[in-house]
């Protein structure tokens, strides 16, 4: 088939795709070729893809029957593609593209991938498909929203089209708003303010799940976050819809606020919604910035992230084996981590000090009997429960400590 279009071909996982020639689309150096291309198609998030599937490999295990899902902003097809042949468990995959162009690109790459009793391709507006699927013997085991931006205009679709029990995933691609570039569309889009510190992308998922819980629970239904992660230029959500008001209820009261001192790094999670007590740092007394209401609970399911690993390890290609598995054991280690983090080699700005190693001072924190651990979200970053004061008096020990014994190297060596 001819497009009206420049295009290529693509491998990826277990397939192979016809995408949009995207060199063709980017005449200048700042241009973002998959936003220009006819067709959206972005390289860059076959990491996205990979974890998708294992996402679905994942929920099949958990709850052991065949799996429907929807893909309803498909471009040119390929997660959904990947979800068929690279999910045995998968019998019927819906992808959807509200560009004609998308739909026909999809259509051919599942006909060229022999996927076509498996795949159906729709050319429709993406809340009108998840609308048609809303009745209950109807819904999808998984619908996956990968937008270019906000994914919140398509949630309550995608809350009726799921099936109780089923997985929704979510990608949000617009950050500036997120993380505070733009706080005014983030609160219109997400209902609660962003901050722009250290933690930003943190705050960035808190904010998205945090609109996702309201959202649900309008419908009485309730969320389990079991996933979710920062990399480069987005952020993604897996959680799974659960019913009874009870628990709708029980999710609410795990929306709250953090506070943050941009004065001296304090910050404190409040586990209501309200600006209720002091405003003022208790550590330098310089006014509170507040940022939500977000989700102030867990954001990892360590059971589920457990079994994503070794669904990777026993089933991606060796050249994909390392990327996923070192980002996935990353975040494993801090599914109980609190919320927020310190970044190290900011503090050590502050102070006008050199940057000690990470390590160490995770070392000295957990001597000192507090939680303490490396965070996927920045390598110079510590999440702990410890104060912003302990982790400075630890900084400035360490550099002090360090300093003296190379004094004394010195002193030997004359």
């Amino acid at each position: 088939m001819r497009f009206s279009f420049p295009t290529a071909n693509a491998s990826e996982g277990a397939v192979s795709v016809v995408v949009p020639e995207l060199k063709a689309f980017a005449k200048a150096p700042s241009d973002y070729a998959p936003a220009k291309a006819p067709v959206f198609f972005n390289p860059v998030m076959e990491l996205n893809r990979d974890i998708a599937v294992l996402s679905l490999r994942v929920l099949h295990s958990l709850v052991q029957r065949d799996l429907t899902v929807c893909e309803p902003l498909a471009g040119c097809g390929i997660r959904g593609i990947r979800f068929a042949r690279e999910v045995e468990n998968v019998k019927k995959v819906i992808v959807n593209d509200l560009s004609s162009e998308a739909s026909k690109l999809a259509e051919w790459n599942v006909k060229e991938n022999g996927l076509d009793e498996k795949v159906a391709v729709e050319n429709k507006d993406a809340n009108d498909l998840l609308s048609h699927y809303a009745s209950p013997r109807r819904r999808f085991d998984c619908v996956d929203i990968d937008p270019f931006g906000s994914p919140m205009p398509f949630v309550d679709s995608a809350i009726r089209s799921l099936r109780r029990g089923g997985l929704l995933a979510l990608t949000a691609t617009d950050l500036a708003s997120l993380c505070g570039v733009y706080p005014r569309p983030c609160f219109r889009r997400y209902g609660g303010f962003p901050l722009r510190t250290e933690y930003c992308h943190e705050l960035a998922i808190r904010l998205l799940t945090g609109a996702v819980v309201r959202s649900v629970a309008k419908f009485d239904l309730s969320v389990r976050v079991v996933f979710s992660y920062y990399v480069a230029h987005y952020i993604r959500l897996y959680v799974i819809v659960e019913s009874g008001a009870k628990r709708a209820d029980a999710s609410l009261k795990q929306l709250g606020l953090i506070k943050h001192c941009f004065s001296c790094f304090h910050r404190k999670v409040t586990g209501h919604m309200f600006l209720l007590g002091s405003n003022t740092c208790p550590e330098c007394h310089e006014k509170l910035s507040v940022a939500g209401p977000l989700w102030v609970g867990r954001l990892i399911d360590e059971h589920f992230v457990t079994l994503m690993l070794e669904e990777a390890r026993c089933s991606l290609p060796k050249r994909r084996v390392y990327k996923v598995t070192k980002l996935l054991t990353q975040i494993k280690q801090e599914a109980n981590a609190p919320a927020t983090f310190y970044v190290v080699d900011r503090i050590c700005d502050s102070l006008n000090l050199p940057v000690p190693s990470v390590k160490k001072i995770i070392s000295e924190l957990q001597k000192k009997g507090h939680q303490a651990g490396l965070t996927h979200f920045k390598p110079t970053a510590v999440k702990t429960d410890a104060s912003a004061k302990t982790i400075k008096e630890i900084i400035v020990a360490e550099i002090a400590a360090s300093t003296q014994k190379k004094n004394s190297q010195r002193l030997t060596l004359k």
